[in-house]
């Protein structure tokens, strides 16, 4: 039993925790909670760490079922966790790794979420899951939006992040031009829309556009979208969060396929 959180594996998962170049380096990230763990493939789990406390109640060997873990003093998984109410289980996991092609597969016309900047976890995560529910193909993110395997989106992601494909991009342009030319047309989540977002055609191959909280889209990523969008709002409301505007555009891309 580890009992030290100078222990070499806590460290490692504390280093995975907090930085993302360690992330990067190991192509592994940290899965904290029960439902996680439930959610990964057990063929991705590199490595399970338990409290002891975790291991009194019958239900939680049942999750272990079969595989190796490391049981841990209950005050040093305290440590190691990323949350203020650890559950007792976390497991390190394999990375992903996709192409541009893993995101146009699936039944139907191609069906993208386009994420440029976008820096809070929690909307990251939250937009990921509400893909899955709406059917997207996949995520395009650029290189300065946040760490998908930051813990904080793939606790919010609740699994989705592990059915969803991916990629990250250094340039952002050039993607969407690529996409552009092999008949993906784009719509960009914008004050300046011409039309109410319900009033467009989303049963083709599709992009959604999404920009940072702060400041939405840049003018150069704007400027490479079909047309603009706009979600009408009553009262003094300007703009929604990201994640809800991306969900709304989402689900209306959803109701029309279903159509």
């Amino acid at each position: 039993m580890i009992t030290s959180s100078a222990n070499a594996k806590v460290k490692q998962v504390m280093n995975l925790i907090k930085k993302p170049k360690a992330r990067k380096q190991t192509s592994l990230y940290v899965a904290e909670g029960i439902r996680m763990f439930q959610e990964i493939p057990k063929d991705h789990i590199e490595s399970v760490f338990v409290s002891e406390s975790f291991l009194k109640k019958p239900e939680h060997e049942k999750l272990l079922n079969g595989l190796v873990y490391e049981t841990v003093a209950d005050e040093v998984f305290a440590t190691m966790s990323d949350t203020q109410t650890p559950q007792g289980i976390l497991a390190l996991a394999k990375q992903y790794s996709y192409g541009i092609e893993d995101l146009k597969k699936g039944e139907g016309p191609v069906f993208l979420m386009i994420l440029e900047n976008i820096q809070d976890p929690g909307n990251l995560g939250t937009i990921i899951r509400a893909g899955e529910g709406a059917g997207i193909t996949g995520i395009v993110m650029d290189d300065k939006t946040a760490d998908i395997y930051n813990p904080k989106v793939i606790r919010s992601t609740m699994g989705s992040v592990c059915r969803v494909p991916f990629l990250y991009t250094q340039d952002l342009p050039g993607m969407l031009r690529s996409l552009k030319a092999a008949g993906v047309r784009l719509y960009a989540a914008h004050l300046d829309g011409r039309n109410n977002y319900e009033k467009e055609d989303y049963t083709v191959d599709t992009g959604f556009l999404i920009g940072n909280e702060g400041n939405g889209l840049t003018v150069e990523i704007a400027a490479l979208a079909d047309a603009f969008v706009k979600i009408p709002m009553k009262g003094n409301v300007e703009s929604l969060n990201a994640a809800v505007a991306a969900s709304v555009l989402m689900f209306e891309a959803a109701r029309q396929r279903r159509q």
